[in-house]
């Protein structure tokens, strides 16, 4: 009997940017002597990147490093000889979490987020056929990143927005709407991806002793940007508006849909223009995907999990090159039907993001 080979789409691949200088032939004379003379000026307290794990430099994989030193994610040849071409991957979504956004110089912010871009098409997006990409853009400037959504979005392997959940204002309020109204106009969803860019602690309560504090918490700040945007009424103002969470894990789904709706009944009149109840907008506007997988004991606990989220909700994601990347061959093997599994490995995302077969 012939084994039927499960065809993937895999919605979080990291490419990195392999230097400053990578972006120089993208930027204008005048910010090319900015980066030259001042360089990166961020919010973030993390100025030479992520601090932690030190075990895993830049939260990679040991035998992600190319063999010429390159940073992991910079190398598409070693990205297909680890990835697109070890699995049978229709498509892969990058997301490339260069500090664009970050910038205290918002102009600068800008110019870099239209350079990240610009480097995807020509070094990723033209040299690969499987590959697709989120546009950076500079969000805390929501004029500027409607400007570059606008612009970038005409290229057609440009297939999300992309946003971080750890912003200087919860993601639903009016400050941040321009950016959604061109989501809206580009027929793109937006991503919001795991990462940081305030100067404030990056958790609720403060700043964490331990990096697994700090990568458990993540999903808190998901959660927080879901609220927001929910009770802020962006589903009902924008609705062509499509949301994608990115590594914020997903068993939080379910309890936080029936506390919000419980509250909801009890103070529904602080919100009385929502259209629908909290849980209609996590279930149909809203999209999980699966890295980092949470896995119960007893892996048939899994199936009632993921029928309670939804079955059209989840994606799958690697997160390569990350040191918690998840093998396409391992995810969802036991007790998951197979129909169930091929929605969450490939169907899913494919209708989702609007992918041709």
């Amino acid at each position: 009997m012939t084994r039927t080979v499960q065809r993937l789409i895999d919605c979080d691949v990291h490419n990195a940017v392999p230097s400053d200088t990578a972006l120089s032939p993208y930027l204008s004379a005048r910010w090319r002597r900015h980066l030259e003379l001042v360089g990166s000026r961020t919010y973030s307290p993390f100025t030479k990147g992520y601090a932690y794990p030190k075990a895993a430099k830049f939260a990679s994989r040991h035998d992600a490093w190319p063999l010429s030193g390159a940073l992991p994610g910079s190398d598409l040849e070693f990205m297909r000889e680890q990835l697109l071409d070890a699995y049978p991957i229709d498509y892969a979504v990058l997301n490339c979490l260069y500090r664009a956004a970050e910038q205290r110089n918002d102009l600068y912010g800008a110019a870099l987020a239209r350079a990240v871009n610009e480097w995807q098409v020509e070094h990723w997006l033209e040299r690969d056929p499987r590959l697709r990409a989120s546009i950076t853009v500079p969000f805390e400037s929501p004029a500027l990143a409607a400007a570059e959504i606008d612009r970038a979005a005409a290229h057609p392997g440009f297939v999300q927005v992309l946003l971080f959940p750890r912003t200087r204002q919860p993601l639903g309020r009016r400050h941040y709407w321009p950016i959604y109204e061109a989501a809206g106009r580009a027929g793109l969803p937006v991503g919001i991806h795991a990462a940081s860019t305030t100067p404030g602690p990056i958790t609720p309560a403060g700043w964490p002793s331990y990096y697994i504090e700090d990568h458990t918490a993540l999903s808190v700040a998901f959660q927080a940007q879901v609220i927001s945007l929910i009770m802020e009424g962006v589903f009902d103002r924008f609705p062509e508006l499509r949301v994608v969470l990115l590594e914020g894990g997903f068993a939080w789904i379910p309890s936080m849909r029936w506390r919000l709706d419980a509250l909801y009944a009890r103070l529904h009149e602080e919100v009385p223009d929502l259209e629908h109840p909290p849980s209609y907008y996590l279930r149909h506007r809203i999209r999980s995907t699966t890295q980092p997988m949470e896995e119960p004991e007893h892996p048939a606990d899994l199936v009632p999990l993921l029928q309670e989220i939804g079955e059209d909700v989840l994606m799958f994601s690697t997160d390569y090159p990350h040191w918690d990347f998840d093998n396409p061959h391992r995810a969802f093997q036991t007790a998951v039907p197979p129909d169930l599994r091929t929605r969450i490995m490939n169907d899913n995302a494919r209708e989702y993001y609007r992918f041709t077969p």
